[in-house]
This record gives C-alpha cells, structure tokens and sequence, in this order.
C-alpha cells in the first residue's frame, strides 16, 4: 500500500491501493463476468457424470472382477455415496431454502451483502442524519478511533474482493464503483480516469470535479437513505419493492398441481360485455412480469380499458411437479381453465396474450384447440392472440438463437439435472445462469444502472418491483424443463410440425400439432417484438408471419389481419412505463379491430 502519512487526509488513489490487484477492478477489460470457479466444478461434475456412465456400459459387457483393478460395482458405489449423494443433498437443500445451489455463486451472494454492509458503515461515519457531512468526513482523519473504523472497513472490503469468486464485469464491479465514489467524496480528491457514473467525450470529462461530486453525494445520500446498497436486500425489505397494483381472486377450483388461476374483475359496467383477456405467463418467472407496479402493469391497462382479466399463474409449482411435462402445462391447465372462465362468462368472447415461452406454449395449444373444434364441427372461438417476445423459430441461423443452442449442446446435460434435481425441480439461478451467458455482464449492468441512476427523483423506488421480479424467480417442474430444452429449444418441433399434444378427440390424440389450423380457423395474430432481445431475438417472434389471418410474410398494421410490431426494445420493456403505454395501445388496437 502506498505510504499515507497520519497526519494528512489520503487521496482516492492511495486508499484503492489496498485492492489495486483484486479481479473486481477488471483489469482485463473482460465485456462480461468469468465464472471460473463454477465453471471448472461443473466440468469436473459433469465428467464424473459421464465416467459414471461409462462404467456403467462397461459393466453390461463385462463379468465384475475380470479386470483385477477395476471393481465397478465398487467404483460406481463409491461414486453414488462419496460424490453424487452429498453434492445432491446439499444441491437440494439449497434450492428449498430458495439459495443458489451453486456454492460458489452462493458465496458471491453473501460476499456483495458484506461489501454492501460495509459501504454504509462508511457512510454512517461521514454522514449527519441523511446527508453527506464534510465536517464529519474530515474527522475521519484527525479522530484516531474514527480512523481506525475508516481503515478496517476498508481492510475488510478489499479482502472480501480477494475471496470473490468471479472474474470480469460483476455485481461486485459495480458496488467496488459505488465505493470509489464514495472515497471521492470523502477525501474531495478524483480517481484515476474514467470515473465511475463520470460523462466523458474525447476521453474529456463533460463536466466540472465540482459538479461530478456534487452528483456523486447526491446519488450516496438517496441510496443510504433508501439502504439500497444491496439490491438483493433491497429488493426484499423495501416498501417500494411490493408486486402487483391490481386485486384478484383465485379462481375457485383452479388450483391444480401448483398452477392457479387470477381472476382481475374490471369495475366498469361495459366489461360485462367487452371480450375476456386470459394472459399466459411464463413458466421461469413470477406471473408479476403482467403486473409488476402502478403504471407498470399489463393488466391496469387492459382493466382501464374496461376488460376483465383471467392470468394463469405457474408460481406455486413445488416437489410434488417436478413430474409434470408440457402437455399438462401447455394443454391440462388451458383446457381447464378455460372451461371455467366460459362457465362463468357464458356469452362472452375470450382474447388471449402471452409473454415469451407463455406464449409459444398458448400458441400450440390454440392451434390444437383450432383442430379439435374442426374436428367436432365447432367454429374457432379464441380468435385473437398477441404475443409479447414470443419465439417460435429455434435454429442456429435466422432465429438468433444459435448462442444459446451451442450453449446447450456444449453445457445440458439431461441425467446430471435429473439427479441433482429431481424431486425439487430446477432452480431460477440455474435457468438465469444460462440467460447470463448470452448478455454478457448482465449482472453489471442491472446493478451499475441502478446506481448511475439514483441520484434522480424517485428512480430508486421506481426500479424497486423489477428488482423484486427479477431477483426472485420460480422453479421449473423438472419434466417440463427437459421437454422445453429438448423438444422446442433443440429439436426446433413446433417449426418442423413435430410437437405433439394430447387430445380429447381420439384422432388427434398424441399427433402433432398442425400450426396452419390457426390460418384454417380464422386467428388473428399479433407479434410485438424487440430488436435488442436477446432471450427472444426478433427473427424467432415470427408466429404472425407464419400461420393466421394474413400470414403471408408481410408486416401488415391493417384491420382484420396479423400485426408484427418491431421496436428497438429489449425483453422485459414492461419496466417502463413509456415503452409499456406504447405496447398497450398496439395490443387495444388489435383487439378492437375489426
């Protein structure tokens, strides 16, 4: 460490020499985070897998004990008992707790709470009730007690960067800025080029040091006030953090293998004749994504517009699901339940929505729902979907999901999953581990932006549900999740004609599903899709050119045929209340279209 002389304040410089080699300053310019630690222990978990599986085809050829020093009943015992069994219970363990299983990641966790812990012992040194005190900065250094504090929590802090275990672009990356900004203010000295939250052009900061640190406490003191150091804790204990804005009931009946059904009365008295909007969510995320907050919410806009809301709510899946596939969740549930809504709404139309992989699943249901009332001589009656991020199209060129289909036949590994997981089905940190991999430092920027953005009026409690949302996924029935991975995401079925769905007409039961009935019986389309998506990438939200009214190929706006909205959006624009009111008048629009 650079000598600093007790009688003098440090610099900013000085005092970051006690982590001047720590990974979280990202010295290699990494664009992303390195999970070096997780990744090696899954490569060894994964290569006792298949070490296990050779043993086992070897035993199928070979008398035990014909090779002396091989005894593979023996081995494979050793094997399930010594390795897989306690890496399975503790994997488990975590996963009902709702921890990451991953131990590493699980440290990273409890190191950024520490770190941010830290940070507002900082500041309760150096700030009077809620605001940033020079005088009290200042005797940080002259108060040898006060000195002491200063210097341990700083010792402290740059050992928790030394024990992280990621490399690169990270949440602890963007904490380590928040600290710099930090000492900028305490100490009024800058540190070294670009600065953390500093604008610059021509490598030239845009504005005076003066006005950057005046930024700089105005953003810590809204942050300290709110104790919105940790984003996870934050996310948790802060009043702002509260879900939905819109009351339900749970639909009597509904609730079937850990799926549930809303009910979102609108008060108004046209809604008693206005069509029923039934919302599809997805299976990965928290039903909120429709209503995450006043002004943020699908179902607030579609309820002003004077219609009742049905929303299928897959949150409340536990061990006892993991069994169930897609043809309950895509089919049972949508069968059921719409059965109800029309038994409580017999003279009303029923318009759909759906959200991501919510809506690929409707989407083949309501093709096989198209043939099974042809069949029967019924018409179509479901004859409208939008469809927000919806992909259909899964391949390694025009869809853009090739990132994350080479990601899968490098890193799936079916039997491994299974044997961690089943009986708790998969974790949201390991399905958002995946989505990690395709934007990189994800992490970083969630969290740097929140930061860089605190010093505005109201931003902090504005951000707080989609941080709620976002922090707290839901687990994905175990079955489901191969099915999903395998069928759809690989093997590209609903594309080729090839997924297949259970039927109440003998005939088509367990054939696969014809995507043109939706063209054949009339459905109207909707795709409302992002150009910076990359969950959903633009060339695989493609349903409305493919099948339906007016699928031709062509992105028509015009009444009585498919839509396909293109925005320079990314995945979850529902955040925002700019880009959500946009969405809303789109989907209105198509609604009440001729």
């Amino acid at each position: 460490m650079e000598w600093i002389s007790p009688s003098s304040t440090p610099t900013t410089k000085q005092l970051l020499t006690l982590s001047q080699l720590s990974g979280v300053n990202n010295s290699f310019r990494l664009d992303t985070s390195v999970e070096w630690k997780s990744d090696l222990a899954g490569q060894w978990l994964a290569a006792m897998q298949q070490y296990s599986r050779e043993l086992t085809k070897l035993n199928s050829v070979l008398p035990n004990g014909s090779i002396p020093s091989l005894n593979v009943d023996m081995t494979q015992q050793w094997l399930q008992s010594f390795l897989f069994k306690p890496i399975r219970e503790k994997a488990q363990q975590a996963v009902l707790k709702n921890n990451d299983p991953d131990l590493f990641k699980q440290q990273n966790l409890d190191i950024e709470a520490q770190y941010a812990k830290l940070t507002s012992e900082l500041c309760d040194q150096c700030f009077e009730g809620a605001h940033f005190s020079p005088t009290r900065a200042a005797n940080i250094f002259t108060d040898p007690q006060q000195s002491q504090q200063f210097y341990s929590c700083l010792f402290k802090m740059a050992a928790l960067e030394y024990q992280y275990n990621s490399l690169g672009l990270t949440r602890l990356t963007a904490q380590k800025e928040l600290l710099i900004s930090l000492l900028i203010l305490i100490t009024d000295t800058p540190a070294i080029d670009p600065q953390p939250y500093r604008q610059y052009a021509n490598n030239q900061p845009l504005d005076s040091f003066e006005e950057y640190r005046a930024k700089c406490q105005l953003r810590l003191e809204k942050l300290y006030q709110q104790q919105a150091f940790d984003l996870v804790y934050f996310s948790e204990h802060s009043a702002d953090a509260k879900l939905g804005c819109c009351d339900f009931t749970v639909v009597q009946d509904s609730l079937l293998h850990g799926v549930q059904l809303r009910f979102y009365p609108c008060q108004q008295p046209a809604a008693d004749h206005k069509p029923i909007i039934y919302l599809s969510s997805p299976l990965i995320n928290r039903a909120e994504i429709f209503d995450l907050a006043p002004g943020k919410s699908v179902i607030e806009g579609l309820q002003k517009s004077g219609h009742h809301v049905y929303l299928v709510d897959y949150s409340q899946a536990g061990d006892q699901d993991s069994g169930k596939g897609l043809d309950f969740l895509g089919k049972t549930i949508h069968d059921r339940y719409l059965d109800l809504i029309k038994q409580y709404h017999p003279e009303q139309q029923i318009h759909a929505m759906g959200y991501c992989m919510g809506g690929t699943l409707f989407l083949t249901y309501l093709a096989r729902r198209a043939e099974e009332r042809q069949a029967q001589g019924l018409t179509m009656d479901i004859t409208k979907l939008v469809l927000m991020a919806t992909p259909i199209l899964f391949d390694d060129a025009n869809s853009g999901h090739g990132p994350m289909r080479a990601l899968i036949r490098d890193s799936y590994d079916k039997d491994l999953l299974n044997q961690m997981f089943d009986g708790v089905n998969i974790p949201p940190q390991l399905i958002e581990a995946g989505m990690h991999k395709i934007q990189p430092g994800v992490r970083y920027t969630v969290s740097h932006g929140f930061y860089d953005r605190a010093s505005f009026e109201g931003a902090i409690e504005d951000a707080a549900p989609f941080l709620n949302w976002l922090n707290h996924g839901t687990r994905f029935p175990s079955k489901a999740h191969q099915e999903w991975i395998e069928k759809i995401f690989i093997n590209n079925q609903i594309w080729r004609g090839e997924y297949c769905l259970s039927s109440t007409v003998p005939a088509l039961d367990g054939q696969p599903v014809d995507m043109h009935a939706l063209t054949r019986a009339g459905v109207r389309i909707m795709d409302y899709r992002g150009l910076r998506d990359p969950i959903s990438p633009a060339g695989s939200c493609i349903a409305s050119e493919t099948w339906g009214v007016g699928s031709d190929g062509q992105s028509e706006t015009t009444d009585g045929l498919n839509r396909t909205i293109e925005k320079n959006i990314g995945h979850i624009f529902v955040v925002s209340r700019k880009l959500l009111a946009e969405y809303l008048d789109h989907a209105l629009q198509f609604y009440e279209s001729a």
